[in-house]
Protein backbone atom coordinates (compact mmCIF):
# COMPACT_ATOMS: atom_id res chain seq x y z
CA UNK A 1 0.00 0.00 0.00
CA UNK A 2 2.87 2.40 0.87
CA UNK A 3 4.52 1.80 -2.49
CA UNK A 4 1.29 2.43 -4.40
CA UNK A 5 0.63 5.56 -2.36
CA UNK A 6 4.14 6.79 -3.11
CA UNK A 7 3.58 6.20 -6.82
CA UNK A 8 0.31 8.11 -6.59
CA UNK A 9 2.20 10.99 -4.97
CA UNK A 10 4.86 10.99 -7.68
CA UNK A 11 2.28 10.99 -10.48
CA UNK A 12 0.20 13.68 -8.81
CA UNK A 13 3.30 15.82 -8.53
CA UNK A 14 4.14 15.15 -12.18
CA UNK A 15 0.66 16.15 -13.30
CA UNK A 16 0.81 19.33 -11.23
CA UNK A 17 4.31 20.18 -12.50
CA UNK A 18 3.29 19.62 -16.12
CA UNK A 19 0.20 21.77 -15.62
CA UNK A 20 2.26 24.62 -14.17
CA UNK A 21 4.78 24.32 -16.99
CA UNK A 22 1.94 24.42 -19.52
CA UNK A 23 0.76 27.61 -17.84
CA UNK A 24 4.22 29.13 -18.38
CA UNK A 25 4.10 28.19 -22.07
CA UNK A 26 0.58 29.56 -22.40
CA UNK A 27 1.70 32.84 -20.83
CA UNK A 28 4.59 33.05 -23.30
CA UNK A 29 2.25 32.54 -26.24
CA UNK A 30 -0.19 35.11 -24.89
CA UNK A 31 2.62 37.71 -24.61
CA UNK A 32 4.27 36.96 -27.94
CA UNK A 33 3.46 40.49 -29.17
CA UNK A 34 3.88 42.32 -25.86
CA UNK A 35 6.67 44.95 -26.15
CA UNK A 36 9.53 44.23 -23.78
CA UNK A 37 8.28 40.81 -22.71
CA UNK A 38 11.04 38.29 -22.02
CA UNK A 39 10.29 34.63 -22.69
CA UNK A 40 10.09 32.49 -19.53
CA UNK A 41 11.27 28.92 -19.04
CA UNK A 42 9.74 26.62 -16.39
CA UNK A 43 12.10 25.64 -13.59
CA UNK A 44 12.16 21.92 -12.83
CA UNK A 45 13.56 20.54 -9.60
CA UNK A 46 14.01 16.87 -8.81
CA UNK A 47 12.51 15.98 -5.44
CA UNK A 48 14.86 14.63 -2.83
CA UNK A 49 15.27 10.89 -3.24
CA UNK A 50 14.14 8.47 -0.54
CA UNK A 51 16.82 5.99 0.64
CA UNK A 52 15.71 2.60 1.99
CA UNK A 53 18.22 -0.09 2.84
CA UNK A 54 20.93 1.79 1.04
CA UNK A 55 18.87 2.07 -2.13
CA UNK A 56 17.66 5.49 -3.36
CA UNK A 57 14.20 5.85 -4.81
CA UNK A 58 13.22 8.90 -6.81
CA UNK A 59 10.36 11.02 -5.55
CA UNK A 60 9.37 12.75 -8.76
CA UNK A 61 9.61 16.41 -9.76
CA UNK A 62 8.39 19.84 -8.72
CA UNK A 63 7.90 22.85 -10.99
CA UNK A 64 9.26 25.72 -8.88
CA UNK A 65 8.28 28.68 -11.07
CA UNK A 66 9.65 30.35 -14.18
CA UNK A 67 12.85 32.21 -15.05
CA UNK A 68 13.06 34.85 -17.73
CA UNK A 69 15.55 34.04 -20.47
CA UNK A 70 17.49 37.31 -20.51
CA UNK A 71 21.10 38.42 -20.96
CA UNK A 72 21.72 41.58 -18.92
CA UNK A 73 25.04 42.24 -20.67
CA UNK A 74 23.31 42.12 -24.06
CA UNK A 75 20.53 44.38 -22.77
CA UNK A 76 23.09 46.93 -21.59
CA UNK A 77 25.02 46.80 -24.87
CA UNK A 78 21.76 47.43 -26.73
CA UNK A 79 20.96 50.40 -24.48
CA UNK A 80 24.42 51.86 -25.05
CA UNK A 81 24.14 51.52 -28.82
CA UNK A 82 20.65 53.00 -28.79
CA UNK A 83 21.86 56.11 -27.00
CA UNK A 84 24.56 56.61 -29.64
CA UNK A 85 22.08 56.11 -32.49
CA UNK A 86 19.55 58.45 -30.87
CA UNK A 87 22.22 61.15 -30.44
CA UNK A 88 23.41 61.01 -34.05
CA UNK A 89 19.81 60.72 -35.29
CA UNK A 90 18.57 63.84 -33.51
CA UNK A 91 21.70 65.77 -34.49
CA UNK A 92 21.31 64.66 -38.11
CA UNK A 93 17.72 65.90 -38.17
CA UNK A 94 18.87 69.31 -36.94
CA UNK A 95 21.78 69.39 -39.40
CA UNK A 96 19.55 68.55 -42.35
CA UNK A 97 17.26 71.43 -41.42
CA UNK A 98 20.29 73.69 -41.09
CA UNK A 99 21.82 72.59 -44.39
CA UNK A 100 18.56 73.20 -46.24
CA UNK A 101 18.97 76.92 -45.53
CA UNK A 102 22.11 77.01 -47.65
CA UNK A 103 21.10 74.72 -50.51
CA UNK A 104 20.89 76.66 -53.81
CA UNK A 105 17.49 76.80 -55.44
CA UNK A 106 16.92 74.42 -58.34
CA UNK A 107 17.03 75.75 -61.87
CA UNK A 108 19.61 77.15 -64.26
CA UNK A 109 19.40 80.81 -63.27
CA UNK A 110 22.66 82.25 -61.97
CA UNK A 111 20.79 84.42 -59.48
CA UNK A 112 18.71 82.27 -57.18
CA UNK A 113 16.58 83.70 -54.39
CA UNK A 114 18.01 82.57 -51.11
CA UNK A 115 21.35 81.52 -52.64
CA UNK A 116 23.90 83.58 -50.72
CA UNK A 117 26.76 82.38 -52.91
CA UNK A 118 25.05 83.73 -56.02
CA UNK A 119 24.12 86.90 -54.14
CA UNK A 120 27.80 87.57 -53.38
CA UNK A 121 28.76 87.09 -57.01
CA UNK A 122 25.92 89.31 -58.26
CA UNK A 123 26.77 92.06 -55.78
CA UNK A 124 30.44 92.34 -56.76
CA UNK A 125 29.58 91.90 -60.45
CA UNK A 126 27.32 94.97 -60.14
CA UNK A 127 30.43 97.09 -59.39
CA UNK A 128 32.20 95.55 -62.39
CA UNK A 129 29.28 96.60 -64.58
CA UNK A 130 29.17 100.06 -63.02
CA UNK A 131 32.87 100.77 -63.53
CA UNK A 132 32.32 100.67 -67.30
CA UNK A 133 29.60 103.33 -67.13
CA UNK A 134 29.69 104.99 -63.68
CA UNK A 135 27.05 107.62 -64.50
CA UNK A 136 24.36 105.13 -65.51
CA UNK A 137 21.51 105.38 -62.98
CA UNK A 138 20.19 101.88 -63.71
CA UNK A 139 23.60 100.36 -63.00
CA UNK A 140 23.84 102.36 -59.78
CA UNK A 141 20.39 101.17 -58.76
CA UNK A 142 21.48 97.60 -59.53
CA UNK A 143 24.27 97.95 -56.95
CA UNK A 144 21.70 98.78 -54.27
CA UNK A 145 19.32 96.04 -55.47
CA UNK A 146 21.98 93.30 -55.36
CA UNK A 147 23.16 94.63 -51.99
CA UNK A 148 19.59 94.38 -50.68
CA UNK A 149 19.30 90.81 -51.99
CA UNK A 150 22.57 89.82 -50.32
CA UNK A 151 21.74 91.50 -47.01
CA UNK A 152 18.20 90.12 -47.02
CA UNK A 153 19.26 86.53 -47.66
CA UNK A 154 22.01 86.63 -45.03
CA UNK A 155 19.73 88.19 -42.40
CA UNK A 156 16.92 85.74 -43.25
CA UNK A 157 19.30 82.80 -42.91
CA UNK A 158 20.46 84.11 -39.54
CA UNK A 159 16.85 84.57 -38.41
CA UNK A 160 16.04 81.00 -39.47
CA UNK A 161 19.05 79.68 -37.55
CA UNK A 162 17.99 81.58 -34.44
CA UNK A 163 14.45 80.21 -34.80
CA UNK A 164 15.78 76.68 -35.19
CA UNK A 165 17.94 77.10 -32.11
CA UNK A 166 14.97 78.41 -30.11
CA UNK A 167 12.86 75.43 -31.24
CA UNK A 168 15.60 73.00 -30.20
CA UNK A 169 15.91 74.78 -26.87
CA UNK A 170 12.20 74.39 -26.24
CA UNK A 171 12.36 70.72 -27.24
CA UNK A 172 15.30 69.95 -24.96
CA UNK A 173 13.64 71.69 -22.00
CA UNK A 174 10.81 69.16 -22.14
CA UNK A 175 13.21 66.20 -21.93
CA UNK A 176 13.91 66.86 -18.24
CA UNK A 177 10.35 65.91 -17.28
CA UNK A 178 10.57 62.70 -19.31
CA UNK A 179 13.90 61.78 -17.71
CA UNK A 180 12.58 62.44 -14.21
CA UNK A 181 9.46 60.34 -14.83
CA UNK A 182 11.59 57.41 -16.04
CA UNK A 183 14.20 57.59 -13.27
CA UNK A 184 11.40 57.78 -10.70
CA UNK A 185 9.71 54.71 -12.20
CA UNK A 186 13.00 52.77 -12.33
CA UNK A 187 13.74 53.63 -8.69
CA UNK A 188 10.31 52.34 -7.70
CA UNK A 189 10.79 49.14 -9.69
CA UNK A 190 14.24 48.76 -8.11
CA UNK A 191 12.67 48.84 -4.69
CA UNK A 192 10.07 46.23 -5.64
CA UNK A 193 12.65 43.92 -7.23
CA UNK A 194 15.00 44.19 -4.26
CA UNK A 195 12.11 43.31 -1.96
CA UNK A 196 10.43 40.44 -3.81
CA UNK A 197 13.37 38.92 -5.70
CA UNK A 198 16.74 39.99 -4.28
CA UNK A 199 18.59 36.88 -5.45
CA UNK A 200 16.84 35.82 -8.64
CA UNK A 201 15.24 37.09 -11.80
CA UNK A 202 12.15 39.15 -11.05
CA UNK A 203 10.31 38.34 -14.28
CA UNK A 204 7.75 40.96 -15.24
CA UNK A 205 9.22 43.58 -12.90
CA UNK A 206 12.59 43.28 -14.63
CA UNK A 207 10.88 43.46 -18.03
CA UNK A 208 9.29 46.76 -16.97
CA UNK A 209 12.59 48.06 -15.62
CA UNK A 210 14.40 47.15 -18.83
CA UNK A 211 11.71 48.88 -20.89
CA UNK A 212 12.19 52.06 -18.86
CA UNK A 213 15.98 51.77 -19.14
CA UNK A 214 15.67 51.44 -22.92
CA UNK A 215 13.52 54.57 -23.12
CA UNK A 216 15.87 56.46 -20.80
CA UNK A 217 18.93 55.51 -22.88
CA UNK A 218 17.25 56.93 -25.97
CA UNK A 219 16.84 60.27 -24.18
CA UNK A 220 20.23 60.67 -22.45
CA UNK A 221 23.51 58.81 -22.14
CA UNK A 222 23.60 56.55 -19.07
CA UNK A 223 25.78 54.03 -17.27
CA UNK A 224 24.27 51.12 -15.34
CA UNK A 225 25.78 49.73 -12.14
CA UNK A 226 24.42 46.60 -10.47
CA UNK A 227 23.97 46.96 -6.71
CA UNK A 228 23.15 44.49 -3.96
CA UNK A 229 19.89 42.55 -3.93
CA UNK A 230 19.33 42.81 -7.69
CA UNK A 231 19.15 46.62 -7.66
CA UNK A 232 20.61 49.21 -10.03
CA UNK A 233 22.34 52.57 -9.84
CA UNK A 234 22.16 54.81 -12.92
CA UNK A 235 24.57 57.64 -13.70
CA UNK A 236 25.09 59.89 -16.69
CA UNK A 237 27.97 58.83 -18.92
CA UNK A 238 30.17 61.38 -17.13
CA UNK A 239 29.29 59.96 -13.70
CA UNK A 240 26.55 62.21 -12.25
CA UNK A 241 24.12 60.11 -10.20
CA UNK A 242 20.56 59.89 -11.54
CA UNK A 243 19.28 57.17 -9.22
CA UNK A 244 20.49 54.55 -6.82
CA UNK A 245 18.29 51.62 -5.85
CA UNK A 246 15.04 53.19 -4.58
CA UNK A 247 16.10 56.86 -4.72
CA UNK A 248 16.07 59.07 -7.83
CA UNK A 249 17.53 62.56 -8.27
CA UNK A 250 15.70 65.24 -10.23
CA UNK A 251 17.14 66.74 -13.41
CA UNK A 252 16.20 70.43 -13.33
CA UNK A 253 16.46 73.24 -15.88
CA UNK A 254 17.27 76.94 -15.79
CA UNK A 255 18.04 79.72 -18.25
CA UNK A 256 21.74 80.56 -18.72
CA UNK A 257 22.80 83.09 -21.38
CA UNK A 258 19.40 82.85 -23.02
CA UNK A 259 19.23 79.05 -23.37
CA UNK A 260 18.10 76.16 -21.21
CA UNK A 261 20.79 74.51 -19.08
CA UNK A 262 20.43 71.28 -17.10
CA UNK A 263 21.31 70.74 -13.45
CA UNK A 264 21.70 67.81 -11.06
CA UNK A 265 21.63 69.41 -7.65
CA UNK A 266 23.66 72.59 -8.03
CA UNK A 267 25.93 71.22 -10.77
CA UNK A 268 25.40 72.40 -14.34
CA UNK A 269 25.66 69.19 -16.40
CA UNK A 270 24.64 70.60 -19.79
CA UNK A 271 27.99 70.11 -21.50
CA UNK A 272 28.30 66.57 -20.11
CA UNK A 273 24.82 65.66 -21.36
CA UNK A 274 25.69 67.06 -24.79
CA UNK A 275 28.60 64.62 -25.03
CA UNK A 276 26.81 61.71 -23.36
CA UNK A 277 24.43 60.53 -26.08
CA UNK A 278 20.70 60.09 -26.40
CA UNK A 279 18.41 62.43 -28.31
CA UNK A 280 19.12 65.16 -25.75
CA UNK A 281 22.85 64.89 -26.44
CA UNK A 282 22.29 65.22 -30.18
CA UNK A 283 19.95 68.19 -29.81
CA UNK A 284 22.33 69.97 -27.41
CA UNK A 285 25.25 69.39 -29.79
CA UNK A 286 23.25 71.01 -32.59
CA UNK A 287 21.90 73.79 -30.36
CA UNK A 288 25.20 74.72 -28.72
CA UNK A 289 27.66 73.72 -31.44
CA UNK A 290 26.43 73.32 -35.01
CA UNK A 291 24.00 76.24 -35.13
CA UNK A 292 26.28 78.75 -33.31
CA UNK A 293 29.12 77.73 -35.64
CA UNK A 294 26.93 78.45 -38.67
CA UNK A 295 25.82 81.77 -37.17
CA UNK A 296 29.42 82.72 -36.47
CA UNK A 297 30.36 82.06 -40.10
CA UNK A 298 27.46 84.18 -41.35
CA UNK A 299 28.41 86.92 -38.88
CA UNK A 300 32.00 86.92 -40.16
CA UNK A 301 30.78 87.09 -43.75
CA UNK A 302 28.29 89.90 -43.08
CA UNK A 303 30.70 91.89 -40.88
CA UNK A 304 33.62 91.81 -43.27
CA UNK A 305 31.63 92.52 -46.42
CA UNK A 306 29.75 95.38 -44.73
CA UNK A 307 32.77 97.04 -43.14
CA UNK A 308 35.02 96.60 -46.19
CA UNK A 309 32.48 97.94 -48.67
CA UNK A 310 31.44 100.81 -46.36
CA UNK A 311 35.06 101.81 -45.80
CA UNK A 312 35.84 101.76 -49.50
CA UNK A 313 32.70 103.67 -50.50
CA UNK A 314 33.46 106.36 -47.91
CA UNK A 315 36.92 106.74 -49.48
CA UNK A 316 35.38 107.69 -52.84
CA UNK A 317 33.38 110.54 -54.34
CA UNK A 318 29.69 110.33 -55.20
CA UNK A 319 28.09 111.36 -58.47
CA UNK A 320 27.14 114.60 -56.70
CA UNK A 321 30.77 115.27 -55.76
CA UNK A 322 30.38 114.39 -52.06
CA UNK A 323 32.96 112.53 -49.99
CA UNK A 324 32.13 110.42 -46.97
CA UNK A 325 32.58 111.89 -43.51
CA UNK A 326 31.79 111.15 -39.90
CA UNK A 327 28.92 113.61 -40.12
CA UNK A 328 27.49 112.06 -43.25
CA UNK A 329 28.95 108.61 -43.87
CA UNK A 330 28.40 107.05 -47.26
CA UNK A 331 27.57 103.59 -45.91
CA UNK A 332 25.88 101.11 -48.25
CA UNK A 333 25.24 98.58 -45.47
CA UNK A 334 24.34 99.13 -41.83
CA UNK A 335 27.70 99.50 -40.06
CA UNK A 336 28.23 96.73 -37.45
CA UNK A 337 30.18 97.57 -34.31
CA UNK A 338 31.24 93.95 -33.74
CA UNK A 339 30.99 90.74 -35.73
CA UNK A 340 28.56 89.00 -33.35
CA UNK A 341 25.01 89.54 -34.57
CA UNK A 342 26.10 91.17 -37.84
CA UNK A 343 24.28 88.66 -40.04
CA UNK A 344 20.90 89.08 -38.37
CA UNK A 345 21.22 92.89 -38.44
CA UNK A 346 22.59 93.20 -41.97
CA UNK A 347 20.61 95.60 -44.14
CA UNK A 348 21.07 98.24 -46.83
CA UNK A 349 20.87 101.80 -45.47
CA UNK A 350 21.73 103.70 -48.66
CA UNK A 351 18.67 104.90 -50.58
CA UNK A 352 20.12 107.31 -53.15
CA UNK A 353 21.96 105.51 -55.99
CA UNK A 354 23.99 108.70 -56.61
CA UNK A 355 25.70 108.05 -53.25
CA UNK A 356 27.54 105.05 -54.67
CA UNK A 357 31.01 106.59 -54.70
CA UNK A 358 32.47 105.31 -57.96
CA UNK A 359 35.07 108.06 -58.34
CA UNK A 360 38.35 108.20 -56.53
CA UNK A 361 40.50 111.12 -55.46
CA UNK A 362 41.64 112.99 -58.55
CA UNK A 363 38.80 111.59 -60.67
CA UNK A 364 35.94 113.68 -61.87
CA UNK A 365 32.51 112.92 -60.42
CA UNK A 366 32.02 110.48 -63.25
CA UNK A 367 35.26 108.62 -62.50
CA UNK A 368 35.42 104.88 -61.82
CA UNK A 369 38.61 104.12 -59.87
CA UNK A 370 36.73 103.58 -56.62
CA UNK A 371 34.20 101.33 -58.37
CA UNK A 372 37.13 99.30 -59.65
CA UNK A 373 38.47 99.03 -56.09
CA UNK A 374 35.11 97.80 -54.77
CA UNK A 375 34.73 95.28 -57.60
CA UNK A 376 38.24 93.95 -56.88
CA UNK A 377 37.18 93.01 -53.36
CA UNK A 378 35.53 89.94 -54.88
CA UNK A 379 39.06 88.57 -55.35
CA UNK A 380 40.66 89.87 -52.16
CA UNK A 381 40.92 88.08 -48.83
CA UNK A 382 38.59 90.41 -46.96
CA UNK A 383 36.83 87.65 -44.94
CA UNK A 384 39.32 86.07 -42.54
CA UNK A 385 41.95 85.99 -45.26
CA UNK A 386 39.63 84.47 -47.88
CA UNK A 387 37.62 85.95 -50.71
CA UNK A 388 33.92 86.28 -49.85
CA UNK A 389 32.97 83.58 -52.34
CA UNK A 390 35.63 81.15 -51.13
CA UNK A 391 34.77 81.78 -47.49
CA UNK A 392 31.09 81.02 -48.10
CA UNK A 393 31.89 78.04 -50.31
CA UNK A 394 34.19 76.56 -47.65
CA UNK A 395 31.50 77.11 -45.01
CA UNK A 396 28.89 75.24 -47.10
CA UNK A 397 31.39 72.48 -47.94
CA UNK A 398 32.34 72.02 -44.28
CA UNK A 399 28.68 71.89 -43.30
CA UNK A 400 28.01 69.28 -45.98
CA UNK A 401 30.97 67.22 -44.78
CA UNK A 402 29.65 67.33 -41.22
CA UNK A 403 26.21 66.19 -42.37
CA UNK A 404 27.77 63.35 -44.36
CA UNK A 405 29.90 62.24 -41.40
CA UNK A 406 26.96 62.21 -39.00
CA UNK A 407 24.82 60.41 -41.59
CA UNK A 408 27.47 57.69 -41.91
CA UNK A 409 27.73 57.37 -38.13
CA UNK A 410 23.97 57.15 -37.74
CA UNK A 411 23.66 54.51 -40.44
CA UNK A 412 26.35 52.36 -38.81
CA UNK A 413 24.89 52.83 -35.34
CA UNK A 414 21.38 51.95 -36.46
CA UNK A 415 22.75 48.83 -38.14
CA UNK A 416 24.43 47.88 -34.87
CA UNK A 417 21.17 48.48 -32.97
CA UNK A 418 19.34 46.25 -35.43
CA UNK A 419 21.95 43.52 -35.06
CA UNK A 420 21.87 43.63 -31.27
CA UNK A 421 18.07 43.77 -31.25
CA UNK A 422 17.97 40.70 -33.48
CA UNK A 423 20.31 38.85 -31.09
CA UNK A 424 18.22 39.91 -28.13
CA UNK A 425 14.98 38.87 -29.82
CA UNK A 426 16.46 35.49 -30.71
CA UNK A 427 17.44 34.96 -27.09
CA UNK A 428 14.63 36.61 -25.15
CA UNK A 429 11.74 36.93 -27.59
CA UNK A 430 8.89 34.46 -27.82
CA UNK A 431 9.43 31.93 -30.62
CA UNK A 432 6.02 30.41 -31.34
CA UNK A 433 7.59 27.36 -32.98
CA UNK A 434 9.62 26.66 -29.83
CA UNK A 435 6.55 27.17 -27.66
CA UNK A 436 4.50 24.79 -29.84
CA UNK A 437 7.25 22.18 -29.50
CA UNK A 438 7.41 22.68 -25.72
CA UNK A 439 3.64 22.43 -25.47
CA UNK A 440 3.64 19.16 -27.42
CA UNK A 441 6.34 17.72 -25.14
CA UNK A 442 4.50 18.79 -22.00
CA UNK A 443 1.22 17.48 -23.35
CA UNK A 444 2.76 14.03 -23.92
CA UNK A 445 4.34 14.11 -20.49
CA UNK A 446 0.96 15.03 -18.98
CA UNK A 447 -0.75 12.23 -20.92
CA UNK A 448 1.89 9.70 -19.84
CA UNK A 449 1.52 10.72 -16.20
CA UNK A 450 -2.25 10.45 -16.58
CA UNK A 451 -1.92 6.93 -17.98
CA UNK A 452 0.32 5.87 -15.10
CA UNK A 453 -2.13 7.46 -12.68
CA UNK A 454 -4.99 5.51 -14.29
CA UNK A 455 -3.03 2.26 -14.06
CA UNK A 456 -2.27 2.90 -10.39
CA UNK A 457 -5.94 3.60 -9.81
CA UNK A 458 -6.84 0.22 -11.36
CA UNK A 459 -4.23 -1.56 -9.26
CA UNK A 460 -5.47 0.15 -6.12
CA UNK A 461 -9.08 -0.86 -6.87
CA UNK A 462 -8.03 -4.46 -7.47
CA UNK A 463 -6.09 -4.50 -4.22
CA UNK A 464 -9.09 -3.20 -2.31
CA UNK A 465 -11.22 -5.99 -3.86
CA UNK A 466 -8.86 -8.75 -2.71
CA UNK A 467 -7.09 -9.20 -5.97
CA UNK A 468 -10.16 -9.30 -8.17
CA UNK A 469 -9.75 -7.21 -11.26
CA UNK A 470 -12.20 -4.35 -11.04
CA UNK A 471 -13.23 -1.85 -13.62
CA UNK A 472 -12.66 1.69 -12.45
CA UNK A 473 -14.75 4.40 -14.04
Amino acid sequence: MGTINAAFGIMSGALEADQQALNVVANNVANANTPGYTVENPDWQQNQALTIGGVSYGQGVTETGATSQRDRVLDERLDQQQQLASASGSRLTALNTLQALFTPDSGSSTSKAGDIGSDITSFFDSFSSLEANPTDNALRQNVLSTASMLAGDISNAAASLNSQRAALDQETAGVANQVNALTGAIAQLNQQIMTVSPNADAGTLEDQRQQDLSQLSQLIGINQITTENNGLAITTTSGQLLLTEGTSYQLTTGMVNGVTDFFLGSADVTSQLALGGGSLGGDLTARDGDIPDALNSLDQLAYNISTSINTQNNAGITLDGVSGSAVKPLDIFSQPAVAAGSAAAMSVVMTNPNDVATAGAGDGTGGNSNAVAMASMANRGIVNGQTPTNFYSNFVTTLGSTVSTVQTENTAQNASVTQLQTQNDALSGVNLNDEASAMTTLERSYQAASQVFAMLNTIMASALNLGQQTAVS
